[in-house]
């Protein structure tokens, strides 16, 4: 896969890649080519067999990303918008009726726009709000940086939040959602609030953000990936899914997922009276 980006930076070490969002002096916002080279990046990562887990995070300590950058919009609003090198190509509307439609999460979400069902840890490192919540919608858990903040400015815009209301509510509760998107600029979400409502599962001083995220990327790493992956799958087919048609996704996922060659190493691990180090969180 291709490592050198315009608008990222990636590195990989230990079957661990590291991917930074790479446009600060915008904070991160995305724009048309940044869009194309995360969708090119899922899609790669989905093919390096190397890489166990990812940790995204954003450029800078004053944000991780603050959603589509509106700089590059041409007056003619937010379904319109070309960037020199982008072929000029708008966001959102195709052609000459709505019905044909290119959302930025078409191009930006892990598994939407990538089908990557590797772990994905978020590391927000500063502000996360408006298209920021197609990524952070679809990573595995985020962790924060203390004076992380979170808030969909949409509403206070003129503009309907809706892909970013929906991908929150899979992840916060429906009153929580309901208050960040309808309030817009007005009020963000703390770190803190956010780890209370359990959008957030980890909070640490700013200065120790991505040793917190590679501490644990590197003990999921060092698992067997297939039931890693499996896992992950399963947690999100019951979702997505009603109860009892996840069940019935689960039998084949539990036959795909038990590697024997793993098993039988679990297995003589187990056997020896080895256990596994732990720390409590």
């Amino acid at each position: 896969m291709r490592t050198h980006f315009t608008t990222l930076r990636y590195e990989e070490e230990d079957h661990v890649a590291l991917v930074t969002l790479d446009r600060p002096e915008v904070h991160n916002a995305f724009d048309l080519r940044m869009m194309r080279e995360i969708r090119e990046l899922w899609r790669g990562l989905r093919e390096n067999d190397e890489v166990r887990a990812v940790i995204l995070t954003g450029a800078g300590d004053r944000a991780f990303c603050t959603g589509l950058d509106r700089s590059t919009l041409d007056g003619a609003g937010p379904g319109a918008g070309g960037h020199e090198g982008d072929g000029g190509r708008p966001i959102g509307v195709r052609g000459g009726t709505p019905l044909h439609f290119d959302d930025p999460g078409d191009w930006l979400s892990p598994k939407t726009s990538g089908d990557l069902w590797k772990p994905v840890i978020a590391a927000v490192n500063g502000m996360a709000c408006g298209g920021a919540f197609y990524l952070l919608g679809q990573v595995e858990f985020i962790i924060a940086a203390e004076h992380a903040t979170f808030f969909d400015p949409h509403t206070s815009f003129g503009m309907a939040s809706v892909f970013e209301s929906m991908a929150m509510l899979q992840r916060m509760p429906l009153g929580e959602v309901m208050r960040m998107q309808l309030t817009g600029a007005h009020e963000r979400l703390s770190a803190q609030r956010a780890h209370q409502i359990g959008l957030v599962q980890e909070v640490v001083p700013g200065p120790e953000l991505l040793d917190a995220a590679r501490r644990v990327a590197a003990l999921i790493a060092s698992q067997p990936p297939l039931a890693v992956q499996a896992t992950l799958r399963a947690v999100w087919y019951a979702q997505e899914l009603g109860y009892r048609q996840a069940l019935e996704v689960a039998k084949t996922l539990v036959t795909l997922g038990d590697d024997p060659a793993s098993l039988a190493e679990g297995q003589a691990a187990f056997n020896s009276g080895a256990r596994t180090p732990w720390r409590l969180r």
